[in-house]
């Protein structure tokens, strides 16, 4: 009921005016977001890299409804880009079709994805097509094989979500095509007959399509998006079992979340890489966050009384 709840306030527009002009609100989203402007986004990265762990930059923001505001999203991709090259940092970027423009029509979305793809191939960048919620998954996947296949884009990830019920079927195709995927749990509201209601089901099957990912090829990369302690050693315990080679997957967190365990991945050896998240759009990122973790709404409620 709680997460629900949470869940619904992401998405409310009343909700975002009241938060985004509340300081309390402003000040505790901190914790999960690296700041409203590029050089902090630069700054956390550079602070992660200074500790071995590598980031993934977003640039927060999605849905957006006219052409011409994807213009100054398509500038701070590149400009993004273009700094993550010039200061020698190792890090990726992440981005939304929504944010590209993908409601307005799948056209606008794929011209801007293609220049951002192209100036981070020019500067050997990787680059993350986020998954929003079901309504988008089935074409978040036919753009990101378009961008890989025919663009011959190879520096290009998409994002595929343990709670639908889908995914087993895409994880198979997609790693017998040597995709690069990001596996996360997921955290939009889908109605039963799309995702698993019961968390125990989400897990059991992130750990079942964790395993086929890794065992349908040995090319493909997958990129581990938990922090489930319990889904940690699941795929701790398979990749030493299995002898996974370390070039073959990734433990990927968010910024602000379970630091310690980031760098204690990051010290046993195994590529450890965090989610930072950047601008003035950080409303429906930070509620999806609350919804994720009790433990975050707690932060959130033990602030304001502070």
């Amino acid at each position: 009921m709680l997460k629900q709840s949470l869940l619904y306030l992401s998405t409310a527009s009343w909700a975002r005016t009241i938060a985004t002009r509340w300081g309390v609100a402003r000040r505790v989203a901190r914790r999960f977001v690296a700041g409203e402007m590029l050089d902090e986004a630069i700054a956390a990265a550079k602070t992660l890299q200074d500790s071995d762990i590598l980031a993934t930059l977003d640039y927060l923001g999605e849905s957006v409804e006219k052409k011409e505001d994807t213009y100054q999203v398509v500038e701070m991709y590149t400009d993004l880009l273009d700094r993550i090259n010039a200061e020698g940092l190792n890090s990726s970027v992440s981005l939304k079709l929504t944010h590209l423009g993908y409601d307005i029509s799948e056209d606008v979305a794929v011209l801007n994805l293609r220049q951002i793809l192209q100036r981070a191939k020019e500067h050997g960048i990787p680059v993350t097509i986020d998954m929003e919620s079901s309504d988008y998954t089935e074409a978040t996947i036919r753009i990101y094989r378009t961008m890989r296949d025919e663009y011959d884009f190879d520096n290009v990830g998409t994002v595929i979500q343990s709670y639908l019920r889908r995914t087993e079927m895409d994880m198979v195709a997609l790693s017998h095509e040597g995709s690069h995927i990001r596996l996360c749990k997921g955290a939009y509201m889908e109605p039963p007959s799309v995702a698993f209601p019961e968390k125990a089901d989400v897990d059991k099957n992130y750990v079942h399509v964790m395993q086929e990912y890794f065992e349908a090829s040995e090319d493909a990369y997958l990129c581990l998006a938990t922090h489930d302690e319990n889904m940690i050693q699941a795929a701790l315990d398979y990749i030493n079992t299995n002898n996974i080679p370390k070039d073959r997957y990734e433990f990927q967190m968010l910024y602000g979340v379970r630091g310690q365990r980031q760098q204690e991945l990051a010290n046993d050896g195994h590529t450890m890489r965090v989610y930072v998240p950047f601008g003035d759009a950080w409303y429906p990122y930070f509620m999806r966050r609350l919804a994720e973790r009790p433990a975050n709404l707690w932060f959130f409620t033990r602030s304001f009384f502070s």
